[in-house]
This record gives structure tokens, sequence and C-alpha cells, in this order.
């Protein structure tokens, strides 16, 4: 008979860790006497991240006295007491390779079912002063797992518990955390994993996901319990940079011109997928090269490319482009990138872009009229005046060999001129011109430009009645960070990293605009980009949750800490990578 040894709460509290606050609830201690079991947690407890932890489905999470036995010899320790481990309950029994997932127990007065695995998480390290605890959980298949409460009474530490319902398809918490975050995972327990009702909604997305994509050869990220953190495969191009020659340079605007890049060595292009970019690497002075990336304006040619790039005031790569690139220069160029493409389909769709954020979605619409593509065409586009709105002409040429064309542009200037033609509109885009414009609910919109356009008219969209799913954005900037449990703090312009430089391999965050030499200073390739204040995404620190999974635009990674799962070709995990070579990465 199992039985609860212990009852562990804490309410969330702030420590400090790499100079930064963490909110965290991690901290639980036994109490004595009956506790009240509630649907969302045990009285007197508290969660510091409710994205990761806590809610219904995971109101209390249990670990057992064997698995602090067995810690005890693996880490050497002697010090790990009750609660340490984050639990809520820490048990005599009920083993994670025999635990089931839709498993229910009575304790006390109380009914549980158990609902998935612990979430892999960078603070039970945090916690126990053991950075790799979060991969060391999984690798040993012992992570313990949440309860859903089910009829809430009081507990205390002596009760019985009492299996009530075994779970349908008796998978046992070990084996659901290995299908995650293991290779070699098994189609047929996949599938036997989607069967049960209990199983949280977060974990059955990524096994629905993961057995979409069967057979597993490697998988890009793995969607854990984030949305966003799976990166979609891209067809491969050539390796790293290769030189191409600019062919000819066009001014657009007093702002903005296009430059076509041709092959150097006579070779034919990889076609590239409409709304990707390309990585430009320039050696600019006697500094380390500079790497910017710049969409794709138009349909490619078997052997030419065109970019067109924007003059901005502060810009150092734009200033050289614009002042001293000469036709028949040669410039290193990496194979066309980017998820941010024209997907095939008989939907409606909506291109909408602000200023230079239209050469994605040019690109797109030169893909619709080259094939006159049937499916209606919304072209909405916001420009400062007429003098600088970019491919005037060229979009409205191709929009006139389109059968179901729309186009609406809004020119932002008070004094803007040109207002005469019926498709042009003084003013900004807002959500009563948009709800006159006839835009379909069923639509495919995909959006670029500043960010904060694409928020506005991303809730606009939403609000006329598209799904989130439907409304696809690019941006060139660094991705929103996911840093669970790290308190906000004022933005930072990305820099250079404190100190004296690194003498080691050159690494490049292409998003950010920031090159500098490796220094051992720094544990890995996710640690130097914090030390430059460029927004990272990661949750386990360990090489887990693949979470931090990024694209390796060039060069070579060695991992200091071997991940339990390598990432797809082409991608690295930065929270436990440092470079082998010069590196490029997509951050």
């Amino acid at each position: 008979m199992a039985t609860l040894l212990s009852v562990n709460v804490g309410t969330p509290k702030d420590v400090t860790w790499q100079g930064r606050t963490v909110r965290t609830g991690a901290w639980k201690s036994p109490v004595d006497g009956p506790r009240m079991a509630r649907r969302l947690n045990i009285d007197g407890d508290g969660q510091g991240d409710l994205a990761g932890h806590g809610g219904e489905i995971r109101a209390v999470l249990v670990y057992q006295a064997q698995s602090y036995q067995y810690w005890q010899k693996q880490l050497g320790r002697d010090d790990l007491a009750f609660g340490m481990f984050g639990e809520n309950f820490t048990v005599d029994g009920l083993p994670d390779d025999e635990v089931c997932i839709g498993d229910r127990y009575r304790i006390g007065e109380a009914e549980f079912e158990v609902t998935q695995p612990r979430v892999t998480c960078y603070r039970v390290g945090l916690r126990l002063g053991e950075p790799t605890m979060a991969a060391l959980l999984v690798a040993h298949h012992r992570p313990g797992f949440y309860l859903r409460v089910l009829a809430e009474g009081r507990v205390q530490a002596g009760d019985e518990i009492t299996l009530t319902r075994k779970g349908p398809e008796r998978l046992s918490v070990a084996d659901t955390d290995a299908l995650l975050y293991l290779p070699d995972r098994d189609p047929a327990k996949l599938r036997r994993a989607l069967n049960i009702p209990a199983l949280s909604p977060g974990w059955q997305q990524s096994f629905r996901e993961l057995a979409a994509a069967q057979p597993p050869a490697q998988e890009p990220g793995r969607p854990a319990e984030r949305a966003g953190t799976q990166q979609p495969k891209e067809e491969p191009g050539w390796p790293g940079f290769k030189p191409m020659r600019v062919a000819r340079i066009v001014p657009e605007t007093p702002t903005v011109s296009s430059i076509y890049l041709d092959t150097a060595d006579g070779t034919p292009l990889p076609e590239a997928r409409p709304g990707q970019y390309l990585s430009v690497r320039l050696a600019i002075g006697d500094d380390v090269p500079t790497v910017r990336s710049y969409s794709l304006s138009s349909a490619p040619t078997a052997d030419s490319y065109r970019i067109s790039v924007k003059h901005e005031p502060h810009g150092q790569v734009s200033a050289y482009i614009h002042a001293t690139l000469r036709p028949g220069d040669l410039v290193d160029i990496a194979s066309p990138r980017g998820t941010f493409v024209l997907e095939d389909g008989t939907r409606p769709v909506v291109l909408v872009s602000a200023g230079i954020g239209a050469t994605p979605v040019l690109a797109m619409l030169h893909r619709l009229a080259a094939t006159r593509d049937p499916r209606p065409l919304w072209w909405i586009h916001t420009a400062h005046d007429r003098a600088h709105h970019a491919f005037a002409e060229e979009t409205h040429a191709l929009l006139a060999r389109l059968p179901h064309a729309h186009e609406h542009i809004y020119y932002s200037a008070e004094a803007a001129a040109g207002l005469d033609e019926p498709h042009i509109t003084r003013g900004r885009p807002s959500a009563r011109s948009l709800a006159a414009l006839g835009l379909p609910a069923d639509a495919d919109a995909y959006l670029c430009g500043p960010p904060a356009f694409m928020d506005d008219l991303g809730g606009f969209l939403r609000a006329h009645g598209l799904g989130p799913e439907r409304i696809h954005t690019e941006q060139f900037s660094a991705l929103p960070a996911i840093n669970p449990g790290v308190a906000p703090t004022a933005a930072v312009r990305p820099h250079r990293p404190p100190g004296p430089p690194g003498t080691g391999p050159v690494v490049t965050f292409a998003r950010s605009g920031i090159t500098t030499p490796w220094s051992p200073a720094h544990a890995s390739l996710l640690e130097l980009a914090e030390a430059c204040d460029i927004p990272t995404r990661w949750s386990c620190r360990t090489g887990v949750c693949h979470t931090c999974v990024t694209r390796l635009l060039s060069g070579d990674v060695t991992y200091t800490t071997p991940p339990l799962e390598l990432p797809e070709a082409g991608t690295v995990l930065v929270c436990c990578g440092e470079p082998a070579t010069e590196v490029v990465l997509d951050l």
C-alpha cells in the first residue's frame, strides 16, 4: 500500500539567479496536520509561473521517497529534504514506471487523477543547486507526475493511497515522459497516448504533432507545453555562405533600392519559396563581417535573386549597401530561408504590409500573378506618401493580371498627394476601414511591417473573424523572449558582451545584428546571447525541452552537455552548445 509521507507547500517568492530575479514556487516545506486539497492547489501553496505549472491539470505535484534515495546516491547528497524537488506530495510507492496516465487515487478525503509527467524546468535545478537536474530527471526516468483534483478534501501525512481506477492504455508516467523527450519513440505508444482523455491538453498537442511527423527521423524542436517553439522544416539550399555577384542596383524610392544578385559560379540557384529571405554577410571596414537578412522581393530565376533594402538613418549595413556597393561586387549570401511563405490552397489570400515590409508579400504576389491564381486576393499596403511608396507600379501591374484582386493603399502623411485614385486612402488602416473591405473570414492573411503595425492589424483581423492560425506574420528582429519565471526588465538594445573580447571563433546573431568572438567565459551560446541582451527562448537550459532550438545558418557547434535528443539538422540547441567554428545563428 502506498502512503503519503509528507504534504509540502510554499508560496511564490523572488530568488536571485545569474543577476536576474526569478519568481518561483519551487521552495516547498512539509506541514503538519491536515490540509485541504482544492481544485487549483493545496491550501497554502502557490505556483510562480502558471504558464508551465499549476492550474486544474497540474494542481498537485507528486515525487517518491524512493527517488530521493536514488538521487542521494547519484548526486552524493545527504541534505535532500522532502519538498526540495518542488513536490506537494512526497509518497512511499507510486513509482513512475508503474503509475499510469489516467490512474485515479483516493488520498484522505480527496480523489485525484494522474494527468502528465513533471514539466522539464530549470527551476528544479535552481532549487537543488544542480543545473542539469531537469535533464537528469528525464534521462533517469524519474520525473514525478502531476495530479488533477477530482474531489476536494483534506489530506495529511500518513494517509493511505488507494488506487480507485486504472487509466486506459496502461501507459506509465516514465514511458509518457520518454515519448516526448527521448529519441526512438514508439509510434504505437504515441497512438496509445492520444487515447487517454486524462492526458493534459499540452501533451496531447505535442503527441499529435509527433504522430503526424512519423516516422520521426529527428524532430526540429520539442513543442512541450509552449506554443510556437517548434520550427517548420525548410528545404535545404547550399551550406553556409557563398559569393554572389551584384548584377545591378535599382533605386525604387529615395530610401529604398533593389539589388539584383547573380550566381558567380554558374551553378543554378535553388528556387526560393515566396516570402523567404537571404542572409547577407559584408565586410565593412576592419571590423568582423556583419550579417543582415533581407526578404526576396520578386520571383527568383534560375540564376538571379532580388532583395530590396531601405536605408535606415543609423544603419551601418544599409548605409554601406546604398553608398558603397556597386555592380560587379561579390557579396556572401546564405541560401534562402524562412517559414513565412505563401501556402498552396483554395482559400482567399490577404497580403498586408507597411513600408519596406512589402518585400516578402510582394514575392508572394509575383508567384500568384505568374500562375494567374484564381483565389480572391486583397493587397493592403501602408506607405508614408506617394514618393515613398516602393513598388507602386509593379504591384499595380501584377494585381491587374489576377482575376479577383482588390488593391487598397493607405498614405499616412497628412499632405499626401495622389489621393484621387479610388484605391488610395489618407490615413492608416483601422478596424472600421478593414471591415468595409469585405475580407472573408476564411482567408489566409500574411502580414509584414513594424511590430506595432502587425500587432494592430493582426488584432483587427482577429476581431473581423480570422482565426489566429490563419494570420501569418514575419519579423526580422529577435523573436519574443521565453524566459519562464524571470522578472521582466527594461528592454536593452543588443550589444557586444561586456569585458575583454574573446579569442575563439566568431559568433554572429543574425536577427540581432551582433557579431562577437567566442569566449569560454560563457558556458553556452545561450549565455553569450544573454550577455549581449539578445532576447532568448528557453525553459530547461539542459538540452531536453528544445525550446531554445535555433537555426544554424553556417558553421558547426559542439555540445558541452549532450542533448537527450539531437535537434533537426541545420538547427542547434543553444542552451548547451558552443561554437566549433565560426557560426551564424538565426537569433
